[in-house]
């Protein structure tokens, strides 16, 4: 078939009542009954009191229980393309900052992958500064891995706790115990000093 004649079956009969290109839309709803990862979504373009049936998201990877899940939040800023202008099979394409949302603060040599709390992946591509840093929302907890030393360091305000069902192995050039005072206590069934 001549691709002029696939084409022509894929174009819809009547144009009178389509939506071509792309629109603004708010995400009303995120709570989809079927657990499919979709939304609500009310378009101004139409009317601000009416809300969408539920709309499906684009997403850079999806799969059988796999995935980038990513979902906006209700009040967010979507925007919104109809599967050949019909207006009835929306699809969300993502999520948009503007003044009421802004973007989290970044260099450009950056990538971030921010919560909604705050949680943060940082990426950096500063050269000679090159690191990848995983944080909480209050910055006080967090893991850094530095490129220019190969380094690796966790900081946390609280307790840290290393668990292996089996064997946990510490290796090194040197290791260093700083209890800043307090007291070490080392507890086994077996206990053998080299």
């Amino acid at each position: 078939m001549p691709l002029g004649d696939l084409v022509s079956l894929l174009t819809p009969l009547e144009t009178s009542d389509r939506i071509y290109g792309v629109t603004i839309a708010i995400v009303t709803n995120t709570q989809d009954p079927k657990k499919l990862g979709r939304v609500q979504v009310k378009l101004p373009l139409l009317s601000m009191l009416d809300h969408s049936d539920w709309v499906r998201m684009l997403t850079p990877m999806a799969g059988k229980e796999q995935g980038l899940y990513c979902l906006p939040q209700v009040d967010d800023e979507v925007l919104v393309a109809f599967e050949q202008g019909d207006p009835n099979q929306p699809y969300v394409l993502g999520a948009l900052w503007n003044a009421n949302a802004n973007p989290p603060k970044a260099a450009v040599s950056q990538r971030q992958l921010v919560s909604r709390s705050g949680h943060a992946i940082v990426l950096d591509d500063t050269e000679g500064s090159e690191q990848v840093e995983i944080r909480d929302r209050t910055g006080k907890n967090r893991i850094v891995i530095t490129s220019k030393n190969n380094s690796l360091v966790i900081e946390s305000e609280g307790e840290i706790t290393i668990k292996a069902k089996g064997k946990l192995t510490l290796s090194g050039k040197g290791v260093e115990i700083d209890a800043q005072g307090s007291q070490v206590n080392v507890k086994a069934s077996q206990m053998e000093v080299k």
